[in-house]
């Protein structure tokens, strides 16, 4: 059994780069979007004595598809992302036939964090285009009156229909 799994939380450190690669096997297929763009990563800590030290580390980020989609519409500088996804090292010869080689995050799950005004690729887009958000209006949890508090399916003038009350047991007394 084996286990490559990255999960990251950082900023972008530059626009991202979106290209299309040709499908030559199947030309009927389309062209593959893949998105490439580094992603910095912080970690703060105080050193012994007691100055507030920071080590950055910047990580290669490559996304396929839907999500070198969802890159090129909502992501920037500057975006706060979380990543899950991936190792994987390549190697090349350069022009002056070194051997030259990379690692980088290939994403499987990508999530836009922070507020939107925080997010200068959701700001960016909205303005341009008036689309919907990538960042849905948050839905009420909290019972009560109200509009906010209907379910789906129900008007808020509608009772909201009560769960049946479970008795638990008085020997019940598990810590957990």
């Amino acid at each position: 059994m084996s286990l490559n799994k990255v999960m990251l939380i950082g900023n972008v450190g530059k626009d991202p780069e979106v290209r299309y690669l040709d499908n030559l096997s199947n030309p009927n297929a389309g062209n593959t979007k893949v998105a490439t763009f580094t992603l910095a990563t912080t970690e703060r800590y105080r050193d012994r004595n007691g100055e507030l030290r920071e080590n950055t580390e910047w990580h290669n980020i490559v996304a396929w598809r839907n999500s070198a989609d969802v890159v090129e519409r909502f992501v920037k500088k500057g975006t706060q992302l979380f990543i899950e996804g991936r190792l994987r090292t390549r190697s090349w010869t350069d022009q002056s036939g070194q051997k030259r080689y990379t690692t980088e995050i290939t994403v499987d799950n990508l999530q836009l964090l922070g507020k939107k005004s925080d997010n200068p690729g959701a700001q960016q887009n909205d303005s341009q285009t008036n689309q919907k958000s990538a960042y849905p209006a948050p839905r009420a949890t909290a019972p009560g009156p109200g509009p906010a508090a209907a379910a789906p399916g129900q008007t808020a003038d509608q009772p909201e229909p009560q769960e049946p009350e479970i008795e638990e047991e008085p020997s019940d007394d598990l810590p957990f």
